[in-house]
């Protein structure tokens, strides 16, 4: 009796202490999600998005300019950026090219800008340090950590793409190592998996969406499998795209094969910023 005892009551503070551990670990993430929202290169940041057209591009703060800039983000003429066959100069000199590795950053004040490239779209993505979204930012509502949303997932390899379509209706194929395949309350789920770096990337809607998270879906990364083909899938750390916090992000959407038919009650929840 005594032995069932003490074996129910080691068993029981390993899972206490396995909880408090694991809600530190969630705890220490979104922290450092919050960091990286308001980073340099952060999202809360952006103050406009401009898209270029080929040719002659004028801009600055003067309406009569092509690329009206925000107050205080420019000269009121400040000059003619050149799109030409995909490459973009400025004063004769050139700040993105299809071939570079590095897109030169333009500062003005506590503003700056560089061009970014969506499939054919060229344009420029104007970010204000000293934006008030960073100063006035509220911790982000989250449902409560459960390790029950923590769950198993075999990767089912497919045909090595997925077909990802952004909020600008750009459609594009990204490299797919295939299909998770998991289980929740028994009953079987699959979510198309993405490949980015040396992680898993993952878009997907549920049944919470756009009621208690954000309605274009939410994130989340996960291991590469191991040699059995198994990672884990964390939807305590399903977290917000960047469109939920700013109009100027151009975010990929979850495809329809990976909105799932139950409620993802965990993660991070609708953030209300528009």
């Amino acid at each position: 009796m005594r032995y069932s005892l003490l074996l129910f009551l080691l068993l029981y503070t390993d899972i206490i202490l396995g909880q408090t551990e694991y809600w530190k670990e969630i705890k220490n993430w979104d922290s450092s999600r919050v960091q990286a929202l308001k980073a340099e290169n952060g999202w809360l940041n952006l103050a406009g998005l401009f898209w270029l057209k080929e040719g002659q591009n004028t801009y600055g703060t003067h309406k009569t300019n092509d690329l009206v800039f925000p107050k205080g983000s420019a000269a009121k003429k400040s000059g003619t950026i050149i799109l030409k066959d995909g490459v973009v100069t400025l004063n004769d000199k050139i700040i993105f090219h299809p071939d570079s590795v590095y897109t030169p950053v333009i500062s003005y004040h506590n503003f700056n800008w560089s061009i970014i490239k969506r499939e054919e779209k060229y344009g420029i993505r104007l970010r204000n340090l000293n934006s008030a979204l960073i100063k006035n930012f509220k911790p982000i509502d989250r449902y409560p950590a459960d390790t029950v949303w923590r769950v198993r997932a075999f990767l089912q390899k497919g045909n090595g793409n997925v077909m990802i379509t952004n909020v600008l209706g750009q459609t594009i194929k990204q490299e797919s190592p295939g299909k998770l395949i998991f289980t929740i309350d028994n009953k079987t789920f699959s979510l198309d998996a993405m490949k980015e770096g040396d992680q898993l990337f993952i878009i997907f809607g549920d049944e919470t969406s756009a009621v208690t998270t954000y309605g274009a879906g939410r994130y989340m990364y996960a291991a590469m499998p191991d040699k059995e083909g198994y990672t884990i899938l964390d939807f305590n750390k399903a977290f917000n795209p960047p469109c939920a916090f700013t109009n100027y992000a151009t975010c990929p959407l979850p495809p329809k094969q990976n909105i799932l038919p139950i409620e993802i009650r965990a993660g991070e929840k609708d953030v209300h910023m528009h």
